[in-house]
């Protein structure tokens, strides 16, 4: 069963997940489906890297056994995101590693949809290069303002979807934001001086 939202098919999760708890176990593929590119966006964002399809494996299989728990009514994607998160988490605690920027920039590209053929490219290439930037700023974030940041801007979940798949009451979502944006922007500010600064010495 599928309704149109902003002109996409996206799957009824309520009337999906009931019938799950009917015991069709098959219809938790539609989920699988609806949500894997997002999960494996989030899971690179967090530095899950070459470990990320397991991660989002592992994730959809603990949601898959913890839906009898799952709050009637509430949306699947948050709390699906939310577990991807932990179990990203522990797989970078436990193997003990620190991806680069640069990586993590290619591989979070190579876990989205490809470019519309009919885009332009340099729009396309100025995207991938402010993504870049960000990513690099991100690194010097604290571990809340980073996530909320991850959250509404890298995955495109909304106030209160990120709320949810964070645990937060929205009014922190709102403060952590504001306060990690503006953090973003004296960093991001700074390595532009600083390109405006060599740019002025080399010429000298």
């Amino acid at each position: 069963m599928r309704t149109l939202e902003g002109g996409r098919c996206v799957v009824d999760e309520s009337a999906v997940i009931a019938r799950v708890r009917a015991g069709e176990a098959e219809a938790y593929a539609s989920l699988v489906r609806a949500h894997t590119a997002v999960a494996l966006r989030a899971a690179v964002a967090y530095g899950a890297g070459a470990e990320a399809e397991d991660v989002v494996q592992q994730a959809f299989f603990k949601a898959y056994r913890s839906l009898g728990r799952f709050k009637e009514g509430a949306a699947f994607r948050p709390w699906l995101l939310r577990i991807v998160a932990n179990e990203t988490r522990n797989t970078v605690r436990a193997a003990g590693r620190q991806r680069a920027v640069a990586g993590r920039e290619a591989e979070l590209l190579a876990a989205e949809p490809l470019i519309p053929e009919g885009a332009d490219p340099a729009i396309a290439a100025e995207e991938r290069e402010r993504r870049l930037q960000l990513l690099g700023a991100l690194d010097g974030l604290g571990d809340d303002h980073r996530q909320v940041v991850i959250h509404r801007y890298l995955l495109e979940l909304d106030e209160t979807e990120t709320a949810a798949a964070l645990g937060w009451p929205r009014g922190t979502v709102k403060s952590r934001l504001s306060r990690a944006l503006k953090k973003l922007g004296l960093v991001l500010e700074g390595e532009e001086g600083g390109e405006e600064h060599d740019g002025r010495a080399g010429g000298r």
